[in-house]
């Protein structure tokens, strides 16, 4: 027993000279200061990536019905600059494909013998098609009205042109269209979130497409052109989303308004210009807002966001929301989605807003309201809802810490002052798809998403039931210009009548199983209302 007894003295010893050693560094580095410590672990090599300056091209080209090989891969649709580094080359990171030509350059058929579009690959349509299957699932009550409606044709003899993005849930809505009677012909109003495969699934079915996720610029206005101009073939509806579609036609087809019979427009971008369009007396046909009825507002702009903020984020930046200080700006439904989900997972999060009824009302939720110069230097991410252009400037974006991320989660591309990092002094080093480092000259980096698009869209995936309920409220909203009698709508701006939106949300409480209680007569009479609705005035305030 002696010897195993001497062993164990030994290796006492030995663990107890190796614990003051440690306590002794501990107090070495308890001791320091953050430089002493920072130099102290500054001898570890680190790799640096080699650092790419990128050019940028000075004026914004033209549209062009013949551009280059090269420009056609350029990915930056800016207002103002467009990109023409190389890495900008779609094929390299929105596809999965490792085709790097453009489809433009390519003749592809459809099993049908047609030419008549220009997808990414037409040969993925059957992967494309079980996308949709899968959301078809989740969007029973736009099934169930297709199903309801199928037989009148209520769509007979429209024809629709459509510029919206392109996934799986809005070739739901497509497919609907076109069971109700429609012939359509669709674009993308993104050049990042088209399903590649969804895409060449519809091309399949017969609709005419042109779209591919990683356009430029050229690409984008080229997809509309084709969408628009088709010989023997002449659009009577439009179904828009952020209002580039309208205004394509508006400048380069006027005429063809003579035969619209009127516009659904889905975004606050779009809506914007069509009131627009309306106070300068140019708005020709009936218009109408989707955006602003109650099913869109409060439906897809809330729980959409609330949900697919954090998607998005995660999935380009793998940041931890905890503790995180971040910058809303702009307190509306999108907004009101992105902090609620943002604050659920311990983030700190700040509002900035102009409207003090809404700024109101992100006080009352808890939230502290700003102005963006205030916090500039301290905050993680920042996240722009707003609508608006210039949101966040370059002296902002120079003035931000090391490590953050800015990102929008607008429709449009505006918010971000993306135009103004496009400067030899920075350098733009990608990432990963949808992820770049703009590296300022003293080394500090700011994590851009999405080149300052859409981010859920451009980045993740949107929730199919949500999707649901704007899309059956686009469906109603052409059905009922398409059909309405001559006169019913003049040459202006509507907002979807409230029965159909109620008739909208009816169709979605099957999914719960939820049982709406009904107005008995006596009831009826003391408030004024019709047992079947609607059970709201326009004015009121959901």
């Amino acid at each position: 027993m002696s010897e195993p007894a001497g062993e164990a003295k030994s290796e006492l010893k030995q663990a107890s000279k190796e614990v003051k050693e440690s306590e002794n560094v501990a107090e070495k580095y308890s001791a320091m200061n953050m430089g002493e410590l920072s130099s102290a672990f500054s001898a570890v090599p680190t790799h640096k990536p080699v650092k790419k300056q990128i050019q940028f091209a000075e004026d914004k080209q033209e549209f062009s019905r013949f551009p280059t090989k090269s420009g056609r891969r350029s990915l930056s649709r800016s207002i103002s600059q467009s990109s023409t580094d190389s890495c900008g080359s779609a094929a390299s990171y929105t596809d999965s494909s490792d085709d790097e030509t453009s489809p433009r350059d390519k003749t592809q058929v459809n099993s049908k013998g047609s030419t008549d579009f220009c997808v990414k690959n037409v040969k993925q349509a059957e992967f494309g098609r079980r996308e949709i299957e899968i959301a078809e699932q989740d969007m029973s009550a736009l099934i169930s009205l297709r199903k309801r409606a199928q037989s009148e044709k209520p769509l007979a003899g429209a024809k629709i042109v459509g510029c919206t993005h392109i996934t799986a849930q809005t070739a739901v809505l497509i497919e609907t269209l076109v069971a109700l009677g429609a012939q359509c012909r669709w674009t993308a109003c993104n050049i990042y979130s088209t399903q590649n495969e969804v895409a060449a699934a519809l091309t399949e079915t017969g609709v005419a497409v042109f779209a591919w996720k990683g356009e430029s610029e050229d690409d984008f206005w080229w997809c509309i052109d084709r969408c628009v101009n088709n010989e023997g073939w002449q659009a009577n509806m439009i179904l828009d989303d952020g209002g580039d579609l309208t205004h394509w036609m508006y400048k380069k087809y006027p005429n063809v308004f003579k035969k619209i019979r009127g516009i659904v427009e889905e975004s606050v971008t779009g809506v914007h210009r069509l009131y627009q369009l309306s106070k300068a007396g140019k708005l020709c046909v009936p218009a109408m807002n989707v955006n602003d009825s109650v099913t869109k507002q409060k439906f897809d702009n809330l729980y959409c966001c609330r949900e697919s903020i954090l998607d998005g984020l995660k999935r380009t930046t793998d940041v931890m929301f905890g503790g995180k200080q971040m910058v809303v700006c702009g307190y509306g439904e999108v907004g009101k989605g992105c902090c609620a989900a943002l604050k659920a997972l311990g983030a700190i999060v700040y509002i900035t807003e102009i409207d003090p009824i809404c700024a109101l009302q992100a006080c009352m939720d808890g939230f502290k309201v700003v102005k963006l110069n205030e916090v500039i230097r301290q905050v993680d991410i920042i996240i722009t809802c707003t609508g608006n252009k210039n949101v966040v400037t370059r002296d902002q974006l120079d003035r931000m810490k090391n490590g953050s991320i800015v990102c929008n989660m607008g429709h449009s591309n505006t918010e971000i002052d993306v135009a103004s990092l496009r400067t030899p002094e920075l350098t733009w080093e990608r990432v990963r798809s949808q992820v770049d480092h703009v590296i300022w000259p003293d080394g500090k980096r700011v994590i851009l998403l999405a080149e300052g698009r859409l981010l859920n869209l451009s980045c993740s995936t949107v929730p199919t039931f949500v999707l649901s309920i704007t899309a059956t409220t686009q469906a109603l909203a052409l059905i009922e210009l398409y059909n309405a009698p001559e006169g019913r709508y003049k040459q202006d701006v509507y907002l979807l009548p409230k029965k159909m939106d109620e008739y909208v949300a009816s169709l979605h409480l099957a999914t719960f199983d939820a049982h709406l209680t009904e107005l008995s007569d006596e009831q009826a009479k003391y408030l004024g209302l019709n047992k079947n609705g609607p059970f709201k005035p326009n004015y009121y305030r959901y």
